[in-house]
C-alpha cells in the first residue's frame, strides 16, 4: 500500500515528518494541502484538520512524532531514527518533546499573537514566552557541548524535531551569538540533505510567514 503524507511544505511539523521520509528515502506520496481534494481527504481522516497526517490503506497516523515512530516500526531504513539503545531512545524522545513544546511552542506565540486583532494581543504573555525561549536556548547550548547531534553521534527523532523548531525560532527570536554550540548545531541541521530539501521546497511559501521572513537561510 502506498504511504500518503498530508501536509504543507511550509509547515514546521510537516517538515519534521518529511525529514524522516527523506533520511531513509522512503517511498511515499506527498499530499500538499493546497492541491485540489487533499484538504477534504485530510478532514475525512481527521476532523480537526491538523497536519501532518500519514495514511496507509485504511490506517491513519496522527502527529509527526507518531508518524516517525510508525515509519521506524513498519518501514525501517538504514537511518534508525529511534536508537536501539533503550536509554538513548528515552533521551531522543525527551528531546523531541523539548524541541516541540519549548522551542516550537514558544516560537509560535508571537506568530499566533500577530494574527489576532490588536485588542486581543497579549504583550505580557509574549514577553514571558520569549524569556522561556532564552532559557531553553541556554539549556540546549550546554546540552550540545561535545555533541554532533541531539543525543550524540547519530541523527535521531530529536533532530527531526530540532530542524524546523530552530529554523523558525531563530527567525522570531535570534539565537544569541554567545550560544556557539546551539548556533553551530542549527547550521549542521540546515546543511543536512533531508533538511535542505525541506527548506528549498518551502521557499516559495515564505510570504506566508506573518512576521515577515528574514532575507537569509
Amino acid at each position: 500500500m502506498t504511504l500518503q503524507l498530508f501536509g504543507h511544505p511550509f509547515s514546521s511539523y510537516t517538515w519534521k515528518a518529511l525529514i524522516a521520509f527523506y533520511e531513509n528515502d522512503t517511498a511515499f506520496t506527498f499530499r500538499n494541502l493546497e492541491e485540489p481534494g487533499a484538504a477534504e481527504e485530510l478532514e475525512a481522516r481527521w476532523p480537526l484538520k491538523l497536519f501532518p497526517v500519514l495514511a496507509e490503506g485504511d490506517r491513519t497516523v496522527l502527529e509527526a512524532t507518531a508518524i516517525i515512530e510508525y515509519l521506524h516500526v513498519h518501514h525501517p531504513g538504514p537511518v534508525s531514527l529511534i536508537p536501539a539503545d533503550a536509554d538513548l531512545a528515552v533521551q531522543a524522545r525527551m528531546l523531541d518533546r523539548v524541541f516541540d513544546n519549548y522551542v516550537m511552542g514558544m516560537m509560535q506565540r508571537p506568530v499566533l499573537n500577530s494574527l489576532l486583532p490588536e485588542d486581543r494581543r497579549d504583550p505580557i504573555g509574549l514577553d514571558e514566552a520569549m524569556a522561556k525561549l532564552d532559557k531553553v536556548y541556554a539549556w540546549l547550548d550546554a546540552h550540545l557541548a561535545g555533541r554532533t547531534w541531539a543525543v550524540g553521534d547519530s541523527f535521531t527523532l530529536a533532530d527531526c524535531a530540532a530542524a524546523p523548531s530552530l529554523f523558525y525560532a531563530d527567525w522570531v527570536h535570534p539565537i544569541p551569538e554567545a550560544l556557539a554550540n546551539l548556533r553551530a548545531y542549527r547550521a549542521r541541521l540546515l546543511a543536512r540533505p533531508s533538511v535542505v530539501r525541506c527548506v528549498e521546497d518551502a521557499r516559495p511559501y515564505r510570504h506566508y510567514f506573518p512576521l515577515g521572513a528574514p532575507d537569509r537561510d
